[in-house]
């Protein structure tokens, strides 16, 4: 990932190098908001007041030299729900959270201007990029996103939508919680264990009825299992809760903080 110093934000390099694009993964450094959300914390739902989140989103759009009322965000809601998005979307969920559409964890455009905007603190963020047929995709990953393979059924949708061909597209795995910090339970492995048979090298156990999850890998196969070179995976592996000082980290925490974004837009 290529690292931007004022206002910091992270970029694939993969990414711009094709043109295509403008996007970024945001820190939590160069905002408004007050502790604990301090200080670019980028989502209304979280508890922060509104108007340091619109003034963050304010400020990184002008970083980005994106216009704020061309973000069209979902409400995530740890699923598998992905949404084509068109002009008509332009604005949803800009400007406040009620306007987002509801329970999506998966956006896709091919319209140029538009921004696919995403908020994260631990969960993977999924960019997509198709430079054949010009479409772009966002996709919220947490481990029930992943358990679901939400990026597999991404890149499908892109398909059907527009005639992607997987083997075309590039990928990028944003930072988040890494294998080193994140231990979940049995009932998370069993969901995994459901559709990944090869579950036991994403997993570790560190004593009964814990384990250390691998999101990055997880994830990597997903994308893998679609159809995408591993050549065109680029995976970040910067972890958010051992970098909480860098990043929002729920884990790391304690549940109430903030959140990045991840922006991805197709240029004119």
């Amino acid at each position: 990932m290529d690292w931007e110093r004022k206002m910091p934000y992270y970029t694939f390099s993969r990414f711009n190098v094709t043109g295509m694009v403008v996007h970024s993964f945001t820190t939590r450094y160069g905002g408004v908001s007050k502790k604990p959300y301090d200080t670019l914390n980028m989502a209304f739902h979280v508890g922060d007041e509104p108007r340091s989140v619109l003034a963050n989103r304010s400020l990184a759009c002008e970083r980005l030299g994106i216009e704020q009322g061309d973000l069209v965000a979902g409400r995530q809601a740890h699923g598998d729900r992905v949404a084509v998005v068109t002009a008509a979307d332009r604005g949803r969920g800009a400007f406040e959270e009620e306007t987002a559409l509801p329970g999506t964890d998966a956006l896709i455009t091919n319209v140029p201007g538009l921004t696919l905007a995403g908020f994260y603190a631990d969960c993977a963020s999924l960019l997509l990029l198709d430079p054949v047929r010009r479409v772009a995709a966002l996709a919220h990953a947490g481990w029930r996103g992943t358990a679901l393979r939400i990026g597999q059924k991404t890149l499908r949708q892109m398909s059907v939508s527009f005639g992607t061909d997987p083997r075309d597209c590039l990928a990028g795995i944003a930072p988040s919680i890494g294998p080193c910090c994140y231990e979940v339970g049995d009932r998370v492995i069993d969901d995994f264990k459901k559709t990944f048979s090869n579950w036991r090298v994403l997993a570790a156990g560190t004593a009964p009825g814990k384990w250390r999850l691998d999101l990055w890998e997880a994830n990597r196969r997903v994308l893998l299992d679609a159809g995408l070179r591993p050549e065109n995976i680029a995976v970040a592996g910067l972890c958010t809760a051992c970098h909480s000082d860098v990043f929002f980290s729920y884990r790391a925490h304690g549940g109430v903080t903030g959140r990045m974004a991840a922006f991805l837009m197709l240029r004119e």
